[in-house]
């Protein structure tokens, strides 16, 4: 099984740490959260982050990050050896949750699904339902909502 490492601006890694174990109470061993706190050296946080990817103690490790190239993300990259763990940046909870449903695929497959996971939960939400909504002579049984 993989291990999920959450390495995000504090306090995201555990509010993100603490959502999934709202909706998959059974997940506490294998998601760790490490929140980076300001104005703390990047070399103390990556100390901190090897002992905590240690402590896993999976052979293959997903590190999820809030921001691409925000200290995090450095860490993260330090963190990674592209074999037995894979990092991806732009960390929002539909990614998380789809990782943690696939949690036992193979690395390469689990991030896949969390690239997806993570675009497909972005969406622009209608203030009504759309059975609800005017059209507009130009709509032709067009719908800019995907189920």
């Amino acid at each position: 099984m993989n291990g999920i490492f959450i390495l995000a601006h504090a306090p995201l890694a555990q509010a993100f740490r603490a959502s999934a174990l709202h909706v998959f109470p059974d997940c506490g061993d294998y998601v760790f959260a490490l929140d980076v706190q300001p104005n703390v050296p990047p070399e103390e946080s990556l100390a901190g982050a090897r002992i905590a990817m240690a402590q896993l103690g999976t052979s293959h490790t997903l590190v999820l990050t809030d921001v691409f190239g925000a200290t995090p993300c450095n860490v993260a990259q330090k963190l990674v050896d592209g074999v037995n763990s894979k990092l991806i940046a732009g960390l929002n909870l539909p990614m998380l949750l789809r990782v943690l449903t696939y949690r036992h695929e193979p690395l390469d497959a689990l991030v896949a699904r969390a690239v997806a996971g993570g675009a497909q939960g972005v969406m622009q939400v209608a203030i009504t339902a759309p059975q609800n909504q005017v059209k507009k002579p130009h709509d032709q049984n067009h719908h800019d909502h995907q189920q």
